[in-house]
């Protein structure tokens, strides 16, 4: 057993992709190695700005010999009458590198054959690695390969040295076109000679001295260490993104963290502008108080150990400067006139082609979201539907200020801005930035009632007009997110427990569509058709991410709830049902109940007549079956639906019984009828919550 190294490196790689492209050599690595028969103990990747590497220790030294079963011709083809080998004995002998005489026999179903167990010598690890390596790196996720100068070898960047090593010797190979040794660089500016590895055991600690921290995740934790510790110092909480995290680790190889500072009048700026620039473009991490509210303070990682660090800090301070100078000159900018005025320029902003400007959407989103402020005022909920309105026509607003046209992802949070300086009211000034809630899966909702209707109505707007234009989703394309918007609008309905229908949302919306000058929707119902489908189709998604069962949410489909509200509870209750100990039964004799309905003739009654119940089991299904309705009514108008179920769990037995002891085809045709009416009534009783049938217990 020994201890493999491997080294490849290069110009800096890029660091958005640094990460994913250590794991992925790791991964091709073992699947290579899997493929080849080599084992090993452990393995260990590395990732820096100029290197992937990986230490593969307790590696094999060889390949297991394995056997192979040779057949030749059969018995009697393979011998004559004396029992002499014949010409065709002697030839597969000599295929072999055998004599004639050393070939056994094989007995098989179909005959007896001549054969020969053959013992093939296992490879040297050495022999196979560098295939092993090049196949690794020829199967990385990289979307587009370059060549270096004249070589004809591809690959994200130019590779500069191979390192391949078996403990201390060097493993003779080309790989990328270079030819591999021991020789590795240090840090570019602090150690930038070739130095040589002594042994592969050596690779980390060797780095480290040469000022390279080659462990991605040690180097990420030195990072935030620094960054928490420095943060400490001024009593601030470091705002640390996973990804800005992740691309700093992967720009520095000796990452040294330095706290600068910038003047306090930047403040006044909306902080997201602020926290925008200075994380996307500088890479800095921002400091806010316990309040989440920024401080005039950055850390940022540097990638050299310097002697006079004040000279890098006052360096950054001069970079960051203009940055934040231009988001106060457009956030003061855009203050010499009201939000309000900014929505005359919508007017000429195309939302899309066949479905208007902005200001049109806006328009529909007032009447849309009007719409829905009195649903909820009907419900209790305190609104006012003229904030409402106010809101929807200030909601695209900020699309035309200068600091969202700088800063697209502002946009919400740049109205809510302006609208608290322009004395707007709070509800409707804080409903600007909600709207666009939630912005991706697991984001937090609208917490206030008119950003809960500005949310609904600008997503089912768009997803009616969009749908309007043959515009739907295929695939995998979804240029106008419609699914996520879809979830989005599930996911206010039933979390903000809103027992709002579906329906009468997406006919206003396709309703606001019209105009004095006609619909630019031409097909209203084949639209409405399409919208509402695409819609239940997102609860699939929706639920199966929470863990619950296709079968789950195919039982209640069934039944085409259009309240996502009440959907939700359905979902619930059959979720406890199915944890019951007479829930399989129940499934069971559901689906027998569905096909008997299904294949019977003509229309079955609602009614049962008692006259008619011969068989005790079935005139006891009947009682269970009265009961149980007596039961249901009061809970059905709760929506009560997990009661329900386990109040229909007292049908098992006597349902069981009844396919146990009655003929439901009888010869007599008013028994039958009446049999079929019963079961129409069990049917019935567990469709009030949903179609258990399908469940698959």
């Amino acid at each position: 057993m020994s201890t493999i190294l491997f080294e490849l490196g290069c110009e800096e790689l890029p660091p958005k992709s640094l990460k994913l492209l250590r794991d992925a050599l790791q991964e091709s690595f073992i699947i290579q190695s899997a493929v080849a028969n080599i084992t090993f103990d452990s393995i260990k990747a590395f990732a820096a700005p100029r290197r992937l590497a990986l230490r593969i220790e307790g590696i094999s030294d060889k390949q297991p010999d394995r056997t192979e079963e040779k057949r030749g011709p059969a018995i009697k083809a393979a011998f004559d009458a004396d029992g002499n080998p014949t010409r065709a004995a002697m030839g597969f002998a000599k295929g072999l590198g055998i004599e004639a005489s050393e070939l056994t026999t094989i007995n098989t179903d179909k005959g007896d054959y001549v054969g020969y167990v053959q013992t093939i010598q296992g490879q040297a690890t050495t022999e196979l690695l560098p295939a092993i390596f090049q196949t690794a790196l020829d199967n990385l996720p990289i979307a587009k390969r370059m060549r270096s100068g004249t070589s004809r070898n591809e690959f994200v960047r130019p590779v500069q040295w191979v390192v391949l090593m078996q403990d201390s010797a060097v493993i003779d190979a080309t790989i990328q076109g270079h030819q591999t040794g021991n020789q590795t660089r240090g840090h570019r500016f602090h150690s930038p000679d070739y130095h040589t590895i002594a042994h592969a055991n050596d690779y980390e600690q060797l780095l480290e001295g040469l000022k390279v921290v080659a462990d991605f995740d040690k180097r990420q934790a030195f990072i935030n260490n620094q960054v928490q510790a420095l943060a400490a110092e001024v009593n601030a909480d470091a705002i640390v993104p996973q990804s800005l995290l992740d691309e700093v680790t992967a720009l520095v190889d000796f990452p040294i963290a330095l706290r600068a500072s910038f003047e306090p009048r930047f403040l006044q700026v909306p902080q997201e502008a602020l926290i925008s620039t200075m994380q996307a473009d500088q890479k800095y991490f921002c400091l806010t108080d316990k309040a989440g509210k920024l401080q005039p303070y950055f850390i940022f990682i540097t990638n050299i150990e310097s002697k006079d660090p004040n000279q890098i800090i006052e360096g950054n301070e001069k970079v960051v400067r203009p940055r934040l100078a231009d988001a106060e000159f457009f956030f003061l900018q855009d203050q010499k006139q009201p939000l309000f005025a900014l929505t005359e320029s919508l007017k000429n902003r195309v939302f899309q082609d066949k479905l208007g400007t902005i200001w049109e959407k806006s328009e529909r989103i007032a009447k849309l979201a009007a719409f829905i402020a009195a649903l909820m005022q009907q419900q209790g909920q305190q609104i006012d539907i003229d904030e409402t309105v106010r809101a929807a026509i200030l909601s695209k607003a900020d699309l035309a200020s200068s600091l969202v046209g700088e800063y697209p992802e502002l946009q919400g949070i740049a109205g809510t801005y302006y609208a608290r300086l322009n004395n707007e009211p709070e509800a409707v000034a804080a409903s600007l930035e909600e709207q666009y809630l939630p912005k991706f899966s697991g984001d937090v909702l609208p917490k206030t009632p008119i950003g809960i209707c500005l949310a609904l109505a600008d997503r089912l707007d768009t997803l009616v007009g969009i749908f309007a234009i043959d515009q739907a989703p295929t695939g995998s394309k979804d240029p106008f997110s419609l699914r996520r918007s879809a979830i989005g609008i599930l996911r206010i309905l039933i979390e903000k427990q809103l027992p709002i229908n579906l329906v009468a949302l997406v006919e206003q919306a396709i309703k606001n569509y019209s105009t004095a000058d006609g619909s630019k929707i031409t097909k209203m119902g084949d639209t409405f058709t399409k919208v509402i489908a695409f819609l239940n189709s997102r609860y699939r998604a929706m639920y199966t991410e929470q863990g619950v069962s296709v079968d789950t949410i195919q039982a209640v489909q069934a039944i085409n709830p259009h309240m996502p509200l009440d959907f939700d509870q359905r979902i619930r209750a059959v979720q406890t049902f199915s944890e019951l100990p007479q829930a399989e039964k129940l499934a069971d004799s559901n689906k027998r109940v569905a096909n008997i309905l299904a294949k019977s003739e003509g229309a079955v009654a609602d009614q049962v007549d008692a006259s008619l119940l011969t068989e005790d089991a079935e005139k006891s299904l009947y009682e269970a079956v009265q009961k149980a309705q007596s039961n249901v009514t009061p809970l059905l108008e709760t929506a009560n639906y997990t009661q329900i179920l386990q109040t229909l769990v007292s049908l098992d037995e006597p349902l069981t019984q009844f396919f146990a002891d009655v003929m439901v085809n009888s010869e007599e045709a008013a028994l039958k009828a009446n049999r079929l009416a019963l079961l129409k009534q069990v049917r019935a009783l567990f469709l009030t919550v949903a179609d258990i049938s399908e469940l698959q217990l």
